[in-house]
């Protein structure tokens, strides 16, 4: 089997022309021999369409994988968006983590994917950390290590692999690793004892993936490699000391982290000799495979090590459950997640108000930027006119208006954004619209904690996220706030 297998390029959705964009790089792939895919985007029934094409072409069992951190409507329309789980956590409900991750993996095996990549064992330890927010289950490392196991238990006993990320811990950064290399100069102890203490509790559920981080922890390894490219951090710490023996997968290969220094091929070289099994989302595929199969030629990488991450790889292909309607998700399911949503919405401050229609929203969105645009912001009035509601979204309030009126301001942590809170030019546009309305409401979709920026607004909700899920949470808030 080639070393190719030990590759997973990523298939992404394009609004304009579906995944037909994607089909040369597809077909270059498989031919390739790649051992898995990670998809981004689409809708319900091209998803299964394209998994299935994928397997029939392919000439090894793939992983196919996605982020659904979220619950699978996290990727695709048409499937169940689910609260981020820092939202969940608040609720101190195992179960609910349980039926989340049950959801979602149901979810992913109709749309033909075996790898859900979460859950986060990151620790939400600072609250300016860019990339990591509302994604982490808190910062108890007991609490977190006890919902990260009922996630993966819950994910797993769907035939779907779970995935603990990113190790040994992305919390304590302050640097986005898409962007850079983060260093973390906690101590060995701390990490021990805190930071590692949730990638235990998977490892004892018998997770099936571990993820890197692209972040350096001289306290674990003094040349300052990440972790990815640390044989002391995979190799001794988490096969040797922590016993792990399932697959351990680097973060996205694209990410500034991984090849700012060394470059795509380097870098992909350096993480399979310091212990990683698969490669995610390398940019150039044939490069980055060209550059394996030579270092594996030359001996720089060694081929027993690579025949023993083929392995691992095929074990855990033929492991996960194959695509089917077993077991599908049902309206009762799915209207569980609804509620989920509904639960998480907090009123941060102020007196929750009475809202009636016909009601005037203005949009402050604060998460523009990066190479990813952010999920569509329609859901919101589109819930309210879809329950004969009526919503008007106007660029700015006016002052003679009786209408009530919200604020619906996004601004949650997101990849590329390099930032936590709102920017000036979001708060200006905020107060200037509470300047014009005093009884406004405004509805932030980010972790309540950014509200203390929000002190002048009478009153401040939040919906923790901007995905479609929390929009129309959001929206029959707003509904039913009378």
């Amino acid at each position: 089997m080639s070393a190719a297998a030990l590759l997973l390029p990523a298939i992404r959705w394009d609004a304009n022309h579906g995944f037909g964009a994607e089909q040369a790089s597809i077909d270059k792939a498989l031919a390739l021999g790649v051992g898995g895919f990670i998809l981004f985007g689409g809708d319900q029934e091209r998803v299964r369409a394209l998994t299935k094409e994928l397997r029939q072409k392919s000439r090894v069992p793939l992983l196919i994988a996605a982020d659904l951190e979220r619950g699978a409507g996290q990727q695709f329309s048409g499937a169940t968006g689910l609260p981020p789980l820092a939202a969940i956590a608040s609720l101190d409900d195992a179960d609910a983590v349980r039926r989340a991750a049950r959801l979602t993996a149901r979810e992913a095996r109709t749309l033909g994917l075996n790898w859900d990549l979460a859950p986060v064992c990151d620790l939400d330890i600072l609250p300016e950390n860019p990339i990591v927010g509302t994604r982490s289950l808190g910062s108890d490392s007991r609490k977190v290590a006890l919902l990260a196991q009922a996630w993966v238990q819950a994910c797993q006993a769907e035939g779907v692999l779970a995935c603990a990320k990113h190790f040994p811990g992305h919390g304590r950064t302050l640097t986005d690793s898409h962007a850079g290399l983060p260093v973390v100069s906690a101590s060995r102890a701390e990490l021990m004892e805190h930071d590692l203490a949730p990638f235990r509790a998977a490892i004892e559920a018998g997770v099936a993936g571990v993820m890197t981080a692209h972040v350096s922890y001289p306290a674990l390894d003094a040349s300052g490699a990440p972790a990815t490219m640390s044989r002391e951090m995979l190799q001794w710490l988490l096969r040797q000391q922590m016993r792990f023996d399932g697959l351990i997968v680097t973060d996205a290969m694209i990410m500034q982290g991984a090849i700012a220094e060394h470059g795509e091929a380097e870098a992909a070289i350096l993480a399979l000799d310091a212990g990683c099994d698969l490669l995610l989302y390398p940019g150039d595929l044939e490069v980055v495979s060209s550059a394996i199969d030579r270092a594996v030629a030359t001996h720089r990488l060694d081929s027993g090590r690579i025949q023993a991450s083929l392995r691992r790889r095929l074990k855990w292909a033929q492991w996960s459950s194959p695509p089917n309607e077993y077991r599908r998700p049902s309206g009762t399911d799915v209207l569980w997640g609804a509620q989920l949503a509904d639960r998480v919405i907090q009123v941060v401050h102020g007196a929750p108000p009475v809202l009636r229609a016909p009601l005037d929203i203005v949009i402050v969105d604060d998460d523009l930027g990066g190479p990813y645009p952010p999920p569509s912001r329609e859901t919101l009035l589109d819930t309210m006119f879809d329950a004969g509601w009526k919503a008007r979204r106007l660029e700015k309030f006016d002052p003679a208006s009786r209408n009530d009126s919200v604020i619906a301001l996004f601004g949650e942590t997101r990849a590329w954004k390099g930032r936590v809170g709102y920017s000036d030019a979001a708060l200006a546009a905020v107060r200037e619209a509470c300047d014009a309305r005093p009884n406004a409401t405004v509805i932030q979709f980010a972790h309540p904690r950014v509200a203390t920026q929000l002190r002048f607004a009478r009153c401040v909700v939040s919906a923790w996220g901007g995905e479609a899920a929390m929009q129309s949470a959001a929206a029959r808030w707003i509904m039913r706030a009378r």
